[in-house]
């Protein structure tokens, strides 16, 4: 194992969660959750008698969660060779249209600062302020300096897995999962998905992401008569 793959697990293992956001990620809207990663800095070690913490603070933006399906997730860029390799796998052992749910995440930093205070301190004081304030989407994270992205992906991966049950409970309450036999069993969230994006087409929105949504499915065919007849109008 290499030095950095240490260092990595290392990181995770040291991070805690401190204040967990008061709600799940939203099953039909964005979610913006705040956060603190609060770390003990890099050169404490060097200068073992001062007492300082650093807090760095920033946004994450959770795009709307996508009912996609393995089908649908190989047709995506900007995944690595291993992911494809994984979504195949998938594929093969659940089938081309078994549903499951993308989570998209944009990060948004803010502020570093550095503060008078032991990690313990500093962290108890923003939780303290936060809750004053009835605060519900923002997280305080104990985490590592060098490190500090890797316990906010730590965080990330542990909340959506948190928001999960209650996202699929929602999706499935409204019948989005269920497979759309005259559609080759992609779920009814891509058949309506579909509709909304040619009623857009219709009103003057670009065609052509109609069309990459219809070929990421692989529903083209079922829709080609009436995607030609846009441009017929």
């Amino acid at each position: 194992m290499f030095e950095s793959e240490k260092d990595l697990i290392k990181a995770v293992e040291k991070t805690k969660v401190a204040r967990k956001p008061k709600q799940h990620l939203a099953t039909f809207g964005a979610t913006i959750i705040s956060y603190y990663v609060v770390t003990e800095p890099i050169y404490s070690e060097i200068a073992p008698g001062k007492q300082e913490t650093v807090v760095r603070t920033g946004k994450v933006n959770s795009g709307k969660p996508e009912i996609v399906t393995p089908t649908y997730a190989l047709n995506l860029k900007g995944f690595s060779d291993e992911a494809y390799k994984y979504l195949e796998f998938i594929s093969s052992k659940f089938g081309m249209n078994s549903p499951g749910v993308l989570y998209q995440y944009k990060n948004e930093p803010g502020n570093t600062n550095i503060l008078s205070g032991s990690v313990k301190e500093v962290s108890g004081n923003i939780i303290k302020e936060l809750d004053d304030k009835k605060d519900k989407l923002t997280a305080v994270i104990v985490g590592v300096d060098e490190l500090w992205d890797v316990s906010l992906l730590k965080f990330i991966h542990d909340f959506t897995s948190e928001s999960l049950v209650s996202n699929v409970n929602e999706f499935n309450s409204r019948g989005l999962l269920k497979p759309q036999v005259n559609f080759g069993g992609v779920p009814k969230a891509a058949i309506h998905r579909i509709k909304i994006l040619f009623e857009q087409v219709e009103l003057g929105a670009d065609p052509e992401i109609l069309k990459k949504e219809l070929d990421r499915w692989g529903l083209f065919e079922h829709y080609e008569e009436r995607f030609l007849g846009l441009f017929n109008k």
